[in-house]
């Protein structure tokens, strides 16, 4: 007995250790066991077994093998450590390493088959086990699904746009392969709530004798596809079986696609096709697009980095037609109706536009504002195959322009707006178009409706807006949430009037946070299918508390908490202390969940994660369902859950949210009061996402997943057709009335809907979910909102504001000769009230009295005060108070030129104007009527494109003389100048209107002059480098006439000529290259100037001895001048003779001061008298003793030999320090001199002409 004992538990131990190795060799997967206290196989339905089947989140693998505690904990910590990247083509992954070992064969075998298919019946007798979970992020399986997102809009501010996104850009699939990468959109709450998993010892508390309820369903798994790290799902929906899957592996590393496959089923999913070899086995494709208003177009896009191509099918992705692109897709945008027409953005900013599904392409504009382009909408554009376009003129600024589909040519385009506007401000969303335009320095909104003119937005006065977003503009009522100048967490909401243009406070500090992708999301919430219903958290008393509203922000309260929790018990919270708060993010991925969802087809039916208490906290957070709209809840689960709508909101889908693989789903035919829990699959599967048919007119579900971290892509295919028996009628439906805490009276009328009797099991149609309405209900003072100027008092009425003045005279008196004059009140834009209290708060029609005109305006059309000569500009003349009919206007532009009109009306669109000449005009607008008058000014800087500036300096200059600097102007007359004079390092510049100045240099050296030259928008510049000396000699130079003819007038060409002509000078005379500069003056004809320097070593000696050797030096330079030995060849067979001239072209220092006339006439008659007495000793030298005489034979026998002895270049140890002073004078020196000679009889000069080239 004791050998079989012993034998048994060596085979047990032996056999274990075999699976261990094997399947940790196989696959990379943990093996699980069972210790069994016998040497029979283990029995499902043994007690053993039941034990393991409540072990909570870990159910799924209970019957599979044991996975101990600390295996769990590896796990978690390993998915937390996983990568995850969600956006609006990512579903997320939930990696694990784990595989059961009882599952090892069956996936081997799913590797050498395609397709798994299991029809499983469904056992009568069910079983209710409740579940606990922390997080539910509620799931959307449809095409079509509302979001809130940003839209960069009204300029600096970054608007939310309340938007549909179509299934036409499918969302994608993500899974990571590697298990050591940070979820860069995982938040703070979920990473709180993922990891509180707990036992719960309920989970699976069936009995051995009861068996598992199991759903029909059918498992494909795409092989080949292991390594595909993306997913994007298209399900065609309008009662079609088509399923499109496109998988691709994108390479992080390298940001691009490197791998993908397109998949294809016409069965709702059992079987799929792989079309590689139809679109062509080396293309990539990157993108899946499909037409809003046909669904049997499909497009799918290459990646750029291989090709620029698109593929197009017209029957629901068979077959393929590809066509290449000379050009990158960016971005792709399809007609509301034209199924055909296409807009397409480009990587390079431009537009272009396919009136034959992408076949075909024509350019529409260039330098278009990303994601700033709109199809016209029929019925609010003068024509259907109109674009709105926003366009970059220049940094800072953008134009709104509008043109025809194929015809965007200048003639063809229009500027609904006349001025410039803020780049990336231009919004078009249903009746509004806004804009922000900058007007003396602040950005002003401005908004348009049904494309009629431009009016600034009219906020409560002492709103200044950092950031102001569109929420929503539906009902013809825009909704907006503005950041006010105090806030930096949180947004004001904010409802406008119908036009879009006056707008009251509805809600004050609701919750924002940064998004994905720089978004900033605002926590608010509108439920779908029941007009009016929001819900938002708001930040009260440092608390942040959920509250709804049923008539579009009139009246917020808090949620009531349920009366019990999940398992009966009462729950005590009493508000205001305490009550029901959610988490409001909504998924932007189709196939991953949020944290609220609801639906149109099941109106009134919220299901949302979060917690009861006195505020909103990611701890301890439950799932909660409400079925009447919001005013009462329940809590149905305390786990991480996601929950999804089956046959239209008639049934409720629940699928475990965790990172470990599952096997079940969850059931509820009673609006989610009972659960029942189903086997979808016989394998654990890691949860991808999920996908239902758009609209939800069918009742087959796709989960698509994987079997292990290396399996390829599994599609499982869940059929509910089996449940529900038969379709619905009359019997099974309920009616429930909406109200508000017992108020039946909601937004003006009394709404009745219908909904699904509990476990009535039938499919519903389409039409036996709308709502019946009753009839209007009175009106009461709660069907209206305060006005604009109002403000909502404690006790519920509207009272004006400090700063608002009630008995102010309505715009519409401009134009018209009646207004209506508010009582405090307007009634709601959607609100359907009649009669009862409507006269009382309705605003009453008065005429308009005769006033004298007040508040006139004028503005240009971009809110500047400068205008281009030869350019339009656009005059804006506004009137804030008179008879606009009877009132006249003048426009005197200024310039000698003036109109005049009868009535303001007729100038809405502006004024435009051209000035032909630069200058300051002042402009003036007045009106006049039979009561009085108002005039306004304008001072209007008129100029022209500055294209050049060019700064004239000497290049040496002596120390502390006063130097004059000007500056050339091209074209000289550019209007008003304003002139920056920045001298070395200073940091503060000297600003002149006029374009000299006068400046001293106090220390010897080299300086650097720049001038800035500021006209309109245009700042220029220029700029010199001084060499400053106490003592140095100059002189200047003129050539040849025949180097005129080759004078371009550029200053490169002027360095050049400086660098030979210094060159040759100093390989005539030998004079070092350091203490010679030479430049060359700009203009006709060509001049130039030399200096001698001192020598940069010289340091000793008398100031009067440097003096006496310059004076050698600039003898040896003329000599060699007069005798034309400073020549060069500027081309072959054209020389060029550089002469000395007495000539200067501009003086060295300034000689204002009339004190140095009078001693220069002094020092030339001293110099004149001088000069005579030398003359007469030379005449008489001979006859006074003691003075050597030389022969006149000897002189000229000395001149003739000088020319002949060429000089000998020595070499200089140093650098020329004149380089760097002559790099911005138009000379260009030597790096080093070639010579230097101590006294003037050694000087030796070479008569050979130096080359140009």
């Amino acid at each position: 007995m004791e050998t079989n004992v012993s034998c048994c538990l060596f085979w047990h131990i032996s056999l274990w250790m075999w699976l261990f190795s094997l399947t940790s060799t196989m696959g990379m997967t943990r093996a699980e066991t069972r210790c069994i206290p016998s040497c029979k196989q283990p029995d499902n339905n043994s007690a053993q077994s039941k034990h393991w089947a409540g072990m909570g989140p870990f159910e799924e693998t209970a019957k599979e093998g044991l996975m101990n505690e600390s295996d769990h904990s590896d796990n978690i910590a390993e998915y937390i450590d996983s990568v995850y990247e969600i956006n609006t083509r990512s579903v997320t992954e939930f990696p694990s390493d784990q595989r059961n070992t009882s599952n090892k064969t069956d996936e081997r075998d799913k590797d050498q088959k395609e397709k798994l298919s299991s029809s499983e019946v469904l056992n009568q007798s069910e079983h209710l086990s409740r579940l606990k979970m922390t997080h539910l992020n509620a799931s959307k399986v449809s095409d079509q699904y509302s979001i809130y997102t940003r839209n960069k809009s009204l300029g600096g501010a970054k608007i939310i746009k309340y938007s549909v996104l179509p299934q036409s850009k499918v969302a994608t699939s993500f899974r990571s392969r590697r298990r050591r990468r940070k979820r860069s959109t995982q938040t703070q709450e979920s990473r709180a709530t993922w990891s509180g998993f707990s036992w719960n010892a309920d989970d699976d508390a069936l009995s051995s004798g009861q068996h598992e309820l199991k759903l029909t369903s059918s498992t494909f798994a795409l092989t080949g596809d292991s390594a595909h790290n993306q997913a994007m799902v298209h399900w065609s929906g309008q009662n079609s079986s088509v399923i499109l899957m496109l998988t691709k592996y994108f390479d992080f590393s390298t940001g691009s696609v490197t791998e993908s496959s397109l998949w294809r089923s016409t069965d709702y999913g059992t079987t799929y096709e792989k079309l590689n070899e139809k679109v062509g086995p080396k293309t990539i494709l990157s993108y899946l697009y499909v037409s809003p208003n046909n669904k049997r177009k499909i497009m799918l896009l290459t990646d750029p980095e291989v090709e620029s191509s698109l593929l197009i099918s017209l029957d629901e992705g068979a077959s393929y037609q590809k066509h290449h692109l000379a050009f990158d897709v960016l971005s792709l945008l399809f007609h509301p109706e034209q199924e055909d027409w296409i807009l397409a953005y480009s990587h390079d900013r431009k537009l272009y536009v396919s009136v034959e599904f992408g076949r075909r392409w024509q350019l529409v504009h260039e330098n278009v504002v990303p994601n700033r382009f709109y199809w016209s909408k029929f019925g609010l554009d003068k024509e259907p195959g109109m674009i709105h376009l926003e366009t970059t003129v220049s940094d800072g600024r953008s134009q709104y322009i509008m043109c025809k589909l194929q015809n965007c040519s200048e003639a063809n385009k229009s500027k609904p707006f006349p001025g410039f506007i803020i780049p990336d401000s231009l919004v078009v969303q249903d009746e509004y178009v806004f804009i922000q335009v900058p007007i003396s320095g602040q950005s002003v909104h401005y908004v348009s409706y049904k494309r009629n003119a431009f009016y600034p937005v009219k906020l409560p006065k002492y709103t200044l807006p950092k950031d102001l977003q569109i929420i929503s503009t539906d009902d013809n009522q825009v909704v907006a949430a503005v950041q006010d100048w105090h806030q930096n967490d949180s947004y004001n909401l904010y409802v406008s009037d119908a036009k879009g243009l006056f707008f009251t406070l509805a809600l004050e500090d609701v919750v924002s946070s940064g998004g994905p992708e720089d978004n900033v999301m605002i926590d608010l919430y509108e439920v779908a299918g029941i007009k009016g219903i929001f819900l938002s958290n708001k930040v009260f008393e440092n608390q942040v508390k959920t509250y709804i509203t049923y008539n579009k922000g009139r009246d917020w309260h808090l949620l009531q908490a349920p009366t019990t929790d999940l398992r009966g018990n009462p729950v005590d919270c009493v508000q205001p202390y305490c009550s029901l708060h959610l988490h409001l993010h909504v998924s932007e991925n189709p196939y991953t969940s949020g944290n609220i969802v609801s639906k149109e087809s099941a109106p009134g039916m919220i299901v949302a994660s979060g917690t009861t208490g006195p505020e909103l906290t990611s701890n301890n957070v439950s799932i909660y369902i409400t079925s009447d709209a919001g005013n009462t809840w329940r809590e149905v689960f305390e786990e991480e859950y996601s929950v999804l709508f089956l046959n239209q909101g008639g049934a409720l889908v629940a699928i475990r949210h965790t990172p470990l693989p599952v096997r079940h789903i969850w059931l509820s035919f009673d609006e989610g009061r009972e659960w029942n829990r189903y086997s979808f699959t016989s394998s654990p599967l890691y949860v991808d996402g999920v996908l239902g048919e758009p609209g939800e007119d069918s009742l087959i579900m796709t989960i698509f997943g994987h079997f292990s971290h290396r399996s390829e892509w599994q599609l499982v295919k869940i059929d509910f057709r089996s449940i529900f028996i038969r379709r619905c009628s009359n019997e099974d439906y309920k009616t429930w009335q909406l109200h508000n805490k017992g108020e039946v009276c909601i937004m003006g009328e009394k709404r009745i809907f219908q909904s699904l009797k509990a476990n009535a099991r039938c499919v519903k149609t389409r039409d036996q979910y709308i709502s019946h309405m009753s009839d209007s209900c009175p009106c009461t003072e709660a069907d209206f909102e305060c006005d604009y100027g109002f403000e909502r008092q404690t006790d519920g009425g509207c009272r004006p504001a400090f700063w608002f003045v009630p008995s102010s005279v309505s715009r519409d008196c401009i134009n018209g000769d009646s207004f209506l004059n508010t009582t405090g009140y307007r009634r709601a834009v959607s609100n359907n009230c009649t009669e009862g209290s409507l006269g009382q708060y309705s605003p009453r029609r008065q005429r308009c009295p005769s006033q004298a005109p007040r508040g006139l305006q004028l503005v240009t059309s971009d809110g500047t005060f400068t205008a281009t000569m030869g350019t339009n500009i656009t005059f804006l003349v506004l009137l804030e108070q008179g008879d606009g009919s009877a009132t006249s206007i003048t426009l005197d532009f200024g310039d000698g030129t003036a109109i005049s009109y009868t009535n303001i009306s007729s100038i809405e669109d502006g004024i435009k104007h051209i000035y032909s000449k630069v200058g300051i005009y002042l402009v003036s607008a007045a009106a006049l009527n039979f009561l009085g008058s108002d005039r306004v000014l304008l001072y209007l800087h008129v100029t022209c494109r500055l294209e050049q500036v060019r700064l004239s300096a000497p290049s040496v200059v002596v120390k502390n003389k006063a130097v004059n600097l000007t500056t050339v102007l091209m074209p000289s007359q550019v209007g008003t100048v304003i002139y920056y004079w920045w001298f070395d390092n200073n940091t503060e510049p000297v600003t002149t209107l006029a374009g000299g100045v006068s400046f001293t240099f106090t220390q010897e050296g080299t300086h650097t002059i720049t001038v800035q030259v500021s006209v309109g928008s245009t700042l220029l510049q220029d700029r010199r480098t001084v060499a400053v000396y106490e003592h140095f000699q100059s002189h200047v130079l003129a050539f040849s006439s025949n180097v005129d003819e080759l004078n371009p007038g550029v200053a490169e060409w002027r360095q050049d000529i400086s660098r030979v002509v210094k060159n040759t000078m100093v390989q005539v005379t030998g004079i070092r290259g350091e203490q010679l500069l030479v430049s060359v003056f700009p203009g006709l004809p060509t001049t130039a100037e030399f200096f001698i320097i001192p020598e940069k070593r010289s340091t000793a000696g008398t100031q009067e001895g440097k003096g006496t050797h310059l004076d050698q030096l600039s003898e040896v330079l003329l000599s060699a001048l007069n005798q034309d030995l400073i020549r060069f060849t500027l081309r072959p067979g054209v020389q060029v003779n550089v002469y000395a001239t007495r000539l200067s072209p501009a003086p060295l220092v300034d000689t204002s001061d009339s004190s140095h006339n009078g001693a220069a006439v002094i020092m030339l008659v001293s110099v004149a008298l001088l000069g005579l007495a030398l003359f007469g000793i030379y005449k008489f030298k001979r006859k006074i003793p003691g003075i050597p005489t030389y022969t006149e034979e000897q002189s000229e026998k000395d001149q003739e030999v000088i020319p002949t002895v060429t000089s000998i270049a020595v070499p200089n140890p140093e650098g020329e320090m004149g380089a760097t002073a002559m790099e911005h004078a138009d000379i260009q020196a030597e790096p080093q001199g070639r010579g230097y000679l101590p006294s003037h009889p050694d000087i030796k000069l070479s008569d050979e002409a130096p080359h140009v080239f």
